[in-house]
This record gives C-alpha cells, structure tokens and sequence, in this order.
C-alpha cells in the first residue's frame, strides 16, 4: 500500500514538474509578446503559428550551444549552481494545495518560506565561483536584496496566518469562499506584491543584472545549459509568486477554472511592470525594504493579532 502511495506521489510530482516546465516556456512568450506590443512591435511570429513554438526552438538552441566556463572559476561549484538553483525553484512548487495524494501538508507556508530562502546561497556561489568582478557584484546585490525582502514577505504572512489561524495553503481556499483577503488586507496585499517583485529580482528591482553597470550581473558567464537552467528557475519562481498571491487574497479556489484565469493575469502583471516602469536606484530599493515596508507590516501584524484576541475574547 506504501509502495502505491510513493509511485502515485511520484508519478503526480513528475507531472507537475512537466506541466511547470511547459508553463515556463510560454510564460515567456507571453512575456516576449507583451513586452513587443508595449514597444509598438510584433514580438516573435515566425517559428510555428503566430510564433507558438519560440520558446521550444530556444530551448533547444541554448541546451545545443557550446558550453564555456572560465578558466579561473570554481568549477564544481560553478557547474552545480544553475542545477541546484533549478531543483530548489522546483521544489517549491511541492506545497502547492492538492486534495489528491500529493504533498499537501498542514505546514506548507513554512516550507515555502524555509525553501524559497535557499536559493539566495545558489546565486551566491553562482557569482562567486564564476571569478568574475561583474559576477560576484551582481550576487552581492542579489543576496542583499532577497535577504531584505524576505523579511518582509515573512512578517506579511504572519499578518495572514494570524487571521486564518493556520499554515497551510489549503485552508486559505475554504476562508474565501465569501469574499476574497483582498478586500480586508489590501495594503498588506499591495506590499506582498511589490516584495514578490523584488524577491524574483523582476524590473522595477532587478539590481541583480542591471544590464547598464554590471553587464548581466552573476549569469555573465554562464552560456548553454547553465544559462538555461538559471533562467528557468526565475521563471518558474515568478510563476510561484503569482500562485501565491492568487491563493493568499485572490479567492484562491485551485478546483475551478477561475483559478488559472486569476493566475494568467497575475504573471501578466509581473510582466506588464517589465514593460512600464524604470529601474529603480538601489538605495530606494534598500530605504522601501527596510524603513517602508518593515515598519508597515509589524504595525499590520500587532493589529490583526489585536484583532484576533478581541474577537477570542468576545467569543468567550
């Protein structure tokens, strides 16, 4: 019966990491066609109808080219990085709220939290074992700005999990059926958004491969595969974030089609910012991170664990 149980939970697993990798691919295009009509052009239209097999043909021209390393790096762990950055980026998606045999767990908040804070060492070694000045400046720049960030996307859940009183994304799903946390917690929403942007390192906060100083920052010297593999797990962390926030205050039913409707639009949005608005300075991104949304999320998080001890005690 166990041995069942692990074959169906990794058969399910496998799927899910396919269905991931085929939503990367046209999350892509989609970006690549929204960022073309935002510069009043087409994006691509020639490889397949109306260029719907781009990101397939990309796939193979980048797994296909010469993979170069510098002479100087640190080769295992130059090698490594991109692979361990991609399996972590993946791994996330473990939490995701299935009511089939999957890995749906009632400390799943926990577990995003505790894994999504595992990828800033991969960029780290990422940029330092390249021996590049471009490299390990962008890493730098991309660890403090996640590690800023992931205090406030923490204490932003906290303001969400005292007001459902769980940790698991599932609960998140039967506590809107009648109006959505958007409506109660929009400011704290607003801030999750902006942080999810800057911890995908996405424009407006993408310091990391601020392409006007520091060329492309800790993937400079990656080409083909390694390349490949860092890029996908941006995109598959941005794919995530969108998940989230449509499950945290967007209703968030995963059973209805309303779901992935919500979804599209979210990552969308994440690229409709690409398209609109400038790179911000980094010590703004630093004083938003720090003096801004730290202090906003603690006053949020003594109000709705007041808010929680009132209704307890009226209760009573």
């Amino acid at each position: 019966m166990y041995l069942f149980d692990l074959l169906l939970l990794f058969i399910s697993s496998l799927i899910l990491i396919v269905c991931i990798l085929v939503g990367v691919a046209f999350l892509t295009l989609l970006e690549r066609k929204v960022l073309g009509y935002v510069q009043i052009r087409k994006g691509p239209n020639k490889v397949g109808f109306m260029g719907l097999l781009q990101p397939f043909s990309d796939a193979i021209k980048l797994f296909t080219k010469e993979q170069t390393f510098p002479l100087m790096a640190n080769f295992n762990i130059y090698y490594l990085s991109p692979m361990v950055n991609l399996f972590i980026s993946l791994l996330l998606w473990m939490c995701m709220p299935f009511m089939s045999v999957f890995l749906n767990f009632d400390l799943s908040i926990l577990f995003f939290l505790s894994v999504s804070s595992l990828s800033v060492y991969t960029l780290m070694l990422a940029g330092w074992s390249s021996n590049s000045s471009y490299s390990l400046l962008g890493s730098l720049r991309s660890v403090a700005q996640t590690i800023s960030y992931e205090v406030s996307l923490a204490l932003i859940l906290m303001s969400f999990i005292f007001l459902t009183l769980s940790m698991n994304f599932l609960d998140f799903v039967s506590i809107q059926v009648y109006t959505w946390l958007l409506m109660l917690m929009f400011p704290l929403s607003l801030m999750w958004v902006i942080s999810g942007l800057a911890e995908t390192n996405r424009t407006p906060f993408d310091f990391a491969e601020g392409e006007s100083e520091l060329v492309s920052g800790f993937n400079i010297e990656y080409s083909s595969g390694g390349f490949a593999m860092i890029f996908l797990a941006e995109y598959a962390s941005i794919l995530f974030m969108s998940m989230v926030c449509v499950l945290l205050f967007l209703g968030g039913n995963i059973f209805s089609f309303a779901f992935f409707i919500k979804l599209t639009f979210v990552s969308f949005f994440w690229v409709w910012v690409r398209g609109t608005l400038p790179r911000f300075r980094y010590d703004k991104l630093m004083y938003l991170a720090w003096k801004s949304f730290l202090p906003s999320s603690l006053y949020y998080l003594l109000f709705f664990f007041n808010f929680k001890m009132t209704v307890f005690i009226l209760l009573m």
